[in-house]
């Protein structure tokens, strides 16, 4: 099942749906049309849990086969604005150093001495997150803006105390992060041992999207193909395999004392390929008018427009 959160020209509230095809189910509308309503908003949506999402996957499959007594329930998703799929989560915790050949471009532009001995992270802001075909302004001075496509797991339940053994019941499904980096900041920020990454926490750095995945239609997290590519041109592709710490560890090491709740989501970090990491980085670096894929291949694709500064997304 594919969840989404959009708004559309017509209404502006946000509305959460099913993607079906090219074409989106409002769930609370065809829960109406049904007689049983259902939430509008995605953290209330998993806050319900499971039951909830099983009574929307056969929603769905019953609009799907009588399509006419839904119709004022689907919308076509080129009449749509994609947001991120949970708009506004109290915690998206993003897992640095996490992959191995990561690990080497960061050795090599001085941000690592040496391997952490456990889980570490950072925060990104609400403000900061946009949704599947935003337009992002390049901030005035900004010179070196780098990709970072992630995939991030959505938690569907309260975790606290959560053992390793048991974290994957906890995660609802997947979705993608482009963990937009301005290198120049985050170089000073390193130096003087910042623990608030400003540079990743601009407005427009966090697109997520453009849905969540539920489990049940990823075979295998930790056998992924996770690609970025810039105007059509391929830049990265590296297996969730050489992931350092997975879902297990994360969700444990965040869980011991702090409750993990419903929407909450965990980044687990960029992959090596970075426009940093390569010898002509200066000519990868995004500039306006890029157009950035990031995805999980075979299953989904997030997809950002670069803009001038001057540009009004």
């Amino acid at each position: 099942m594919r969840l989404i959160t959009y708004v559309t020209a017509t209404a502006g509230a946000p509305r959460i749906g099913v993607r079906v095809g090219h074409r989106v189910l409002d769930i609370e509308a065809a829960s109406r049309v049904d007689g049983e309503p259902l939430p509008n908003t995605m953290k209330t949506l998993l806050r319900e849990g499971r039951g909830a999402l099983s009574r929307v996957q056969a929603l769905a499959r019953k609009a799907q086969s009588d399509a006419g007594r839904f119709a004022a329930a689907f919308s076509e998703e080129r009449a749509i604005r994609f947001l991120p799929p949970v708009p506004d989560p109290e915690k998206l915790l993003c897992v640095g150093k996490n992959y191995r050949a990561h690990l080497e471009e960061l050795r090599k532009n001085d941000l690592i001495k040496e391997m952490p001995e456990e889980v570490t992270g950072f925060v990104k802001l609400n403000s900061c997150l946009v949704g599947h075909n935003a337009k992002v302004a390049i901030p005035a001075g900004v010179q070196h803006l780098d990709y970072e496509p992630e995939l991030v797991f959505v938690i569907g339940r309260r975790a606290l105390g959560v053992k390793g053994e048991d974290a994957m019941d906890y995660a609802v499904g997947v979705t993608l992060l482009n963990d937009l980096t301005d290198r120049d900041m985050q170089k000073r920020e390193v130096a003087s041992g910042s623990r608030f990454w400003t540079s990743k926490n601009a407005p427009g750095f966090g697109p997520v999207g453009p849905e969540i995945v539920t489990m049940d239609e990823v075979p295998d997290p930790y056998d992924l193909w996770i690609t970025c590519s810039v105007n059509g041109e391929e830049r990265m592709r590296v297996n969730t395999r050489d992931q350092i710490w997975k879902l297990p560890a994360i969700l444990e090491h965040f869980s011991r004392t702090m409750p993990i709740e419903p929407g909450d989501m965990f980044s687990t970090g960029a992959p090596g390929g970075v426009a940093m990491g390569k010898p002509n980085a200066k000519e990868l670096y995004l500039k306006p008018g890029d157009v950035v894929e990031c995805a999980i291949e075979g299953i989904t694709t997030l997809r950002t427009t670069i803009v001038s500064p001057s540009a009004n997304p």
